[in-house]
């Protein structure tokens, strides 16, 4: 009986620290993935489905604070609405994507190079990283959602990027606070 108690007790734990050390596991893959540049990687810790949608969503209602009340009572207005929330909506989904990461990711590097932030100060070198998630700061919001909040600037709210869990990994499902507040 006290075998089975064991048994019991170290599969508990076993199962609470796979549970618990995952968030962790998949933001250093996620922050390896975005440093060695690596667009299949990344691909197995983003949904970018559900990130396409939160990201909509929330162009969606930036573009209506943005204009306003007086703006939707319009036709004019209401067309304008739909044809930000197709135009919003055509950049995410051009964006959002393994390809479209790495092509900001290949900006990135451009900019640094532009910049002379190079290793070793070699003109033929290669770039500094880029690191997001090295001042990161993680939490768990629920057993079943975890949070790292990515400083971008004392006037800017964290970006947040959430992560939960499906099937056996976690990934990230969105992005909060990526467009600005009017």
């Amino acid at each position: 009986m006290k075998k089975l108690i064991t048994v019991v007790v170290l599969l508990v734990l076993a199962l609470a620290g796979w549970w618990f050390s995952g968030p962790y596991l998949t933001v250093h893959g996620l922050a390896t993935a975005i440093e060695q540049r690596d667009t299949s990687r990344l691909e197995r810790y983003v949904d970018f489905p559900r990130v396409r949608v939160s990201l909509r969503a929330q162009i969606s209602d930036y573009l209506v604070r943005q204009a306003g009340p007086g703006v939707a009572e319009s036709p004019f207005g209401a067309l304008l609405y739909g044809l930000g929330g197709q135009l919003g909506g055509a950049a995410v989904d051009t964006m959002i994507t393994p390809m479209g990461i790495g092509a900001l990711l290949q900006g990135h590097v451009l900019y640094k190079r532009g910049r002379n932030e190079l290793q070793g100060g070699d003109a033929y070198g290669a770039t500094e990283p880029a690191q997001p998630l090295k001042e990161a700061r993680h939490r768990f919001e629920r057993l079943d959602r975890f949070v790292v909040d990515v400083d971008r600037g004392p006037a800017e709210p964290p970006l947040q990027v959430v992560l939960e869990p499906q099937g056996l990994r976690w990934r990230v499902v969105d992005l909060r606070n990526a467009i600005p507040a009017p």
